[in-house]
């Protein structure tokens, strides 16, 4: 058996794992490369192995730096099956549609303004790509047991991060391969804690806030005075989230704070993403995924005013009184954010807050990073607005939740790989593994193979 690492080294995205044992090769998660401009380019490289000799994909969640490179698989020739959990299906369903879509729409607005090198400028996939990805899903339950190629094995645990995320254990030749996927927190208001995992002879574990330990204090209410203190300014808070995970515990929290009274009753707050819109709906038909009861859902979906036309998205921009707006994307890589960023990011009242990790090369991490202003759409924009993050908002586990998690495994695994996360936090989790639990561990490179078998 070989395990080569097609993503997620040294970086939180494009997660990919090729296992092959004989003959057969499957991928675990199948993400694109998001951030600095070198991984972007990587989506267009062409796929390390064949997409027709790949039996068959198993997605861990629906996050599109683990499900977005799916549509140009299929197109180049993948047949096969792709598994995952039913509500990773369901937030497919939502999320690879609309990435084509942006990435159409990205396309023709560079073609129109002439701001791509390239002409025409050509997405990487359309939505029908992503449709059509669709119809080779193939939904099993968790904790059961199911065939993914010849004598390779899988089972699915629940992983919290976000609904339908799960934990993948491959079982083939007499071991057994656990990928975590990204892991939730234990203590998570809205997520079940991840599953305990008992046995593995080959761990690949994320990283992301491996060299960190997310801030005690309660973030609602952070939440609650930088929004608070943005209105008293008569300013804008612009919440750049993530449309599946990040959305809805904002939605849950601005709930909350309204509920409390941190916040005005009356201080308008929009959603302005359908895709995210949609997915929170499905927070009720997915009830063993998460903590919150029937009532609960109900409240969160109607926490905000959803924005769904361009037209309404448009009228945002011209109001000019307090307000909050949580838009996709979560790293202000693309979506409608960026238009309200345009409108709003050069007057000093307003406030661009950050509720999730910023990959290196992001908008997000370069705002973080006290840049003077922003290019948006081939244009600079002033950045006066105040920026803020609220770290612990973050659905990742911080380094002493992961090392609580791998703790449940009965005996050390043969090898442990550190994956998906920055190469400072991936070594931070390196040493600290080998230091409070002596297990061998170690961080791959780009397209690097291992014999496991």
């Amino acid at each position: 058996m070989k395990l080569k690492f097609l993503g997620a080294t040294g970086t939180v995205t494009g997660s990919k794992y090729l296992l092959t044992s004989g003959t057969r090769h499957i991928l675990v998660d199948c993400g694109l490369f998001q951030g600095h401009k070198e991984l972007r380019l990587r989506n267009r490289d062409p796929f390390p192995v064949a997409p027709a000799a790949i039996d068959a994909v198993v997605l861990t969640h629906a996050h599109l730096d683990h499900s977005g490179y799916l549509p140009l698989l299929v197109k180049n020739g993948f047949t096969g099956k792709i598994f995952c959990s039913p509500a990773t299906l369901d937030l497919c369903k939502i999320l690879l549609p609309d990435s084509g879509h942006l990435l159409e729409e990205e396309a023709n607005y560079a073609n129109r303004h002439g701001f791509s090198r390239h002409a025409p400028a050509l997405p990487l996939y359309s939505e029908a790509d992503a449709v059509r990805a669709l119809r080779q899903f193939s939904p099993v339950p968790f904790d059961t047991p199911f065939t993914i190629a010849g004598e390779m094995r899988g089972e699915l645990s629940l992983a919290g991060h976000i609904l339908g995320a799960a934990i993948v254990s491959v079982r083939c030749a007499g071991k057994t391969i656990v990928f975590s996927g990204d892991l939730g927190r234990p203590n998570d208001p809205l997520m079940v804690a991840p599953a305990a995992i008992e046995e593995a002879d080959f761990l690949v574990v994320e990283s992301t806030y491996g060299d960190k330990r997310h801030d005690p204090a309660d973030p609602l209410l952070l939440l609650g005075k930088t929004i608070r203190d943005t209105a008293a300014r008569g300013g804008v808070t612009i919440i750049p989230s993530f449309a599946v995970g990040r959305a809805q515990s904002l939605l849950y929290d601005l709930h909350r704070l309204k509920q409390q009274g941190a916040i005005p009753a009356h201080l308008p707050v929009y959603l302005n993403s359908p895709m995210a819109a949609d997915a929170t709906a499905l927070y009720q038909k997915h009830l063993h995924s998460h903590r919150l009861s029937h009532e609960q859902c109900f409240a969160m979906r109607h926490a905000a005013t959803i924005v769904n036309s361009v037209e309404e998205s448009i009228a945002l921009n011209e109001r000019q009184v307090p307000m909050v707006i949580v838009a996709a994307s979560g790293m202000a890589t693309g979506g409608r954010v960026l238009h309200h960023l345009k409108a709003f990011a050069s007057d000093p009242r307003n406030t661009i807050l950050f509720a999730g990790f910023q990959a290196g090369g992001t908008r997000g991490a370069l705002m973080l990073g006290g840049a003077e202003s922003i290019k948006i759409h081939g244009q600079y924009v002033p950045l006066r607005a105040r920026v803020a993050q609220i770290a612990n908002l973050s659905a990742h586990a911080d380094g002493d939740e992961l090392i609580g998690w791998l703790s449940h495994l009965g005996r050390a695994p043969q090898r442990t790989f550190i994956t998906h996360g920055e190469s400072a936090a991936a070594e931070a989790l390196r040493r600290r593994i080998g230091q409070e639990l002596g297990w061998p561990c170690e961080v791959p490179a780009y397209l690097d193979e291992v014999t496991l078998a």
